[in-house]
């Protein structure tokens, strides 16, 4: 009876363990994946979208250009887009007076954004955004089409990053004080 229950936690180990190396594989790597070049013709579509927050305000992301843009797509399903969160909203706030502006583009419902930013609330906007949002992804040079997907952009519109997998806040805060230095 005892080794029925030790090969039984024996296996159950092994199959977190089997599971955290392949998740820890992906993630190393989606990370190692060159960065896609991003059209001028999909920057300027970026600019031209109009989405809802999660007020159903329609938002358009012109309103941002100008601005160093950190664009990133997420969905409430996604464990990783949520992880990253709360370093994007440290890092919109440690730079919004160089005017560095975060947005959350989620690629889920209405309904679920509402419901995730009341539990976990963000200080930048979170947009939401049906295919509309997956082709714009797309555009932006996300040809897997997965999640998290993040595109830094420069003031003057350059492309600083275009990220499939999570960004450390560590290299988004040395990208940030790169492209706002004066």
């Amino acid at each position: 009876m005892r080794n029925s229950k030790l090969l039984v936690v024996g296996l159950v180990g092994a199959m977190i363990a089997l599971t955290a190396g392949v998740y820890i594989g992906m993630g190393a790597r989606i990370e190692r994946t060159p960065e896609p070049s991003v059209s001028s013709e999909a920057i300027a579509r970026l600019f031209t979208t109009h989405l809802n927050d999660s007020e159903g305000k329609q938002q358009t992301l012109k309103q941002w250009q100008g601005n160093t843009l950190v664009i990133n797509f997420w969905a409430t399903w996604c464990p990783p887009c949520r992880e990253e969160m709360p370093s994007f909203s440290r890092l919109q706030t440690k730079f919004a007076a160089n005017g560095v502006q975060f947005v959350g583009i989620a690629l889920d419902t209405a309904e679920n954004v509402i419901n995730f930013s009341k539990q976990y609330p963000s200080v930048y906007p979170l947009l939401i955004a049906d295919s509309e949002g997956v082709e714009l992804t797309r555009l932006l040079g996300n040809s897997r089409l997965a999640l998290p997907y993040t595109v830094v952009l420069a003031a003057n519109n350059e492309v600083r990053l275009a990220r499939l997998g999570r960004v450390s806040e560590q290299e988004l805060d040395i990208l940030l004080q790169k492209v706002t230095a004066r």
